[in-house]
């Protein structure tokens, strides 16, 4: 029983160290302006968002302008620059 419940202990922490590894998800929900290979323009309201996608980027074919979409994504930095303060 002892090992059934350090086994799951285990499971439970990676499970946990993984998704905080991979930064904080968002999601937006609204309809799609434009669609490439390369993006997704989606607009929310009055708010236009810009996303960029992959090969790796799960959807289903077909998507077009029109469509109503929710957009699972998280941000991640490419680069940082510093500069002394002052």
């Amino acid at each position: 029983m002892k090992n059934v419940y350090s086994i799951s202990v285990l499971f439970f922490l990676a499970s946990v160290s993984t998704s905080l590894a991979a930064g904080k998800d968002y999601q937006i929900t609204g309809e799609v302006k434009d669609v490439s290979d390369s993006s997704i323009t989606v607009m929310k309201g009055k708010e236009k968002f810009e996303i960029t996608r992959d090969a790796a980027t799960k959807a289903p074919a077909g998507v077009k302008a029109g469509d109503k979409v929710t957009v699972y994504y998280t941000m991640k930095a490419s680069e940082i620059e510093a500069k002394a303060a002052k």
